[in-house]
């Protein structure tokens, strides 16, 4: 890994500021919400809005990098995220609920801007390499997970209303974003080519390769998304776990997803990504179990760990064998769908996990993911067998 070029460790500073962004609203856009909604089955707006954003800003960005360059999209992605940290604080200054979830919906464009550090690293370097270069830029999560967190508490109280110091602290991260992807060098071999792809999409997305890295990683991204956002309600609101607890366990998984990154190239390496993948979703079962047995600290902890390292699995083992099916003039057009699909269906679930912990019960939002989980089984039980024989 430490041979890997500049661009992947700028590229791995960066997401774990970017992430914090994700943390730092899945950790208090719920409390905020909880404190301004006029019901409280509207508390996860702010939290669901962020990865509506996501979902529908995908395709944009991807399209602007694809013209601007990836560079240029990056350094305004900083600025543009901190103006609307501004507008998160003049809502919650003026406890105005719509307003703030509308600039969590906009944040989304950040969260988009970021998921494209994984395409750049991969492109910064050679075929045998990127499973290492996937891996370091999620590390960059580990970091987040203690930033998010942190500056949320640490700026809670330190201003007259609550949260806005945290804020102000977020808007920090970002100007410490914009000086260092000064220093991102895109890949002249990856430079947008005028050719475009002769392949109509609807060739490409039937190929298995396509259907298995997307459903893997929609899968991931679903399951987590929907139990991590209903975890701070079910926790804190509706059990009365302390703060301290709720970051804990918060801090606990966003290590659980992004950790195991230092070992997923050599577990690749080892048993392949299908079986990798495998591994996940058997991970994300436990954890549901662990989960439903208890409303007890212990068990939300246990289970939030399995949740990240089931997630981790899922989405490098999509992320990698996504590029089996596209060519390089094909890779925006491909990336593009791939990841509308994957935070169009965490959308839902992030948008519907308050609805489901207020209205039905914590045992509900478990039970929901398993038909997912089962079908997901299936698919990479058919792709393992297909590349066997």
């Amino acid at each position: 890994m430490l041979n890997l070029p500049k661009n992947v460790w700028i590229l791995t500073a960066c997401q774990s500021l970017f992430m914090s962004l994700s943390v730092f609203m899945v950790f208090v856009a719920g409390i905020i919400g909880s404190e301004l909604a006029p019901t409280k089955s509207l508390s996860t707006l702010p939290v669901a809005t962020i990865v509506v954003g996501t979902a529908l800003s995908v395709i944009p960005v991807i399209r602007l990098m694809s013209i601007f360059g990836r560079k240029k999209v990056f350094l305004s992605a900083c600025i543009y995220s901190i103006l609307l940290i501004g507008l998160c604080i003049f809502s919650i200054s003026e406890e105005i609920f719509f307003l703030f979830s509308f600039a969590s919906f906009c944040l989304g464009a950040t969260v988009a801007t970021m998921m494209q550090f994984r395409f750049a690293a991969i492109e910064s370097v050679n075929q045998d390499q990127r499973a290492s270069a996937t891996a370091v830029v999620l590390l960059g999560g580990l970091i987040s997970a203690f930033l998010g967190t942190e500056i949320a508490t640490i700026g809670k109280s330190i201003l007259d209303t609550e949260f806005v110091g945290s804020f102000l602290l977020l808007a920090l991260l970002f100007i410490i974003a914009f000086v260092l992807m000064f220093f991102f060098e895109p890949a002249v071999k990856f430079k947008e080519q005028i050719e475009k792809s002769k392949r109509p999409l609807l060739s490409i997305i039937q190929q298995g390769s396509f259907v298995v890295a997307v459903s893997a990683a929609t899968t991931g991204y679903v399951v987590m998304s929907f139990i991590m956002t209903a975890t701070p309600v079910s926790m804190h609101v509706m059990d009365g776990h302390s703060l301290h607890h709720t970051k804990l366990v918060l801090q606990s998984h966003v290590i659980a997803m992004f950790l195991p990154s230092l070992f997923t190239a050599y577990i690749v390496k080892y048993i392949g990504l299908t079986k990798m993948m495998l591994l996940g979703i058997l991970i994300l079962f436990i954890s549901v179990f662990i989960a439903f047995m208890s409303h007890a600290l212990t068990h939300y902890w246990w289970s939030l760990v399995l949740l990240g390292l089931g997630w981790n699995f899922l989405f490098i083992g999509g992320t990698n064998l996504l590029p089996q099916a596209y060519s390089e003039n094909e890779k925006f057009k491909v990336q593009s769908i791939n990841d509308f699909l994957v935070f169009g269906f965490q959308a839902l679930a992030a948008l519907s996990a308050g609805w489901f912990v207020f209205n039905f019960s914590w045992e509900v939002v478990l039970l929901s993911v398993l038909p997912l989980l089962l079908i997901q089984f299936s698919v990479l039980l058919w792709w393992f067998f297909k590349k066997t024989n």
